[in-house]
């Protein structure tokens, strides 16, 4: 039984919850608040940004598109009792969403313009059971010291920045990089605890309490 789980809800109800991510910080969070996932499984959905999308609504319909990913591909009896938990970070400067680089040259470029400045990241959550889907979106604004080009260099080859929103892991090495931050550390980390223990409330899972071992 996962910890802080309480009995009622996991053996009178056969409810499990699904992680749909391939993300471990985020798997790491989940135990974090007593709830470790019972089944892990990367969605694979285009996270392009639409034509006219903003920030928030994009965050937010990646989260729900992840987890229903996930949710579609479990077996006709077992989505009954599945609780599918889907999240999508993005990153915004000057109303532009970073994107995740791949390659150096990007990376590069997306630090400079982060170096001494704030932006802020959005974190979408979606929460798929049998009655429908909830949405939650933790908004929080981080601010950077002055970085320069040899900082940046040397955080490249670290390997860290690669496929990261913004090129940058807050967990990590890019720490040392944060002047300032206003709103939710756990949600830059890509997956905002209060508000997921809040969707998981709501739908009557249990999750860590007070003298819970």
């Amino acid at each position: 039984m996962p910890r802080g789980a309480s009995s009622t809800s996991r053996d009178s109800a056969p409810h499990r919850l699904v992680l749909a991510s391939a993300s471990p910080r985020r798997a790491l969070l989940l135990e974090q608040i007593g709830w470790p996932a019972d089944l892990i499984d990367a969605p694979a959905v285009d996270e392009a940004v639409r034509q006219g999308e903003l920030p928030r609504p994009h965050a937010l319909r990646l989260a729900r598109a992840k987890a229903a990913a996930v949710r579609a591909r479990l077996p006709a009896a077992e989505r009954a009792w599945a609780f599918v938990l889907g999240a999508d970070t993005a990153v915004v400067l000057d109303d532009e969403m970073l994107g995740k680089p791949h390659t150096r040259e990007p990376a590069l470029a997306m630090l400079r313009r982060l170096s001494g400045r704030e932006h802020r990241v959005l974190t979408g959550i979606a929460l798929w059971r049998e009655s429908g889907c909830e949405l939650a979106l933790s908004d929080s604004t981080v601010r950077f010291r002055a970085l320069d080009d040899e900082e940046c260099e040397r955080y490249w080859q670290s390997g860290e920045p690669r496929d990261k929103a913004g090129a940058y892991a807050i967990q990590g090495r890019a720490a040392a990089f944060i002047a300032e931050l206003r709103g939710s550390y756990s949600g830059v980390m890509g997956l905002p605890l209060f508000e997921t223990a809040g969707l998981l409330r709501q739908a009557g899972l249990a999750v860590w309490q007070e003298g819970s071992e």
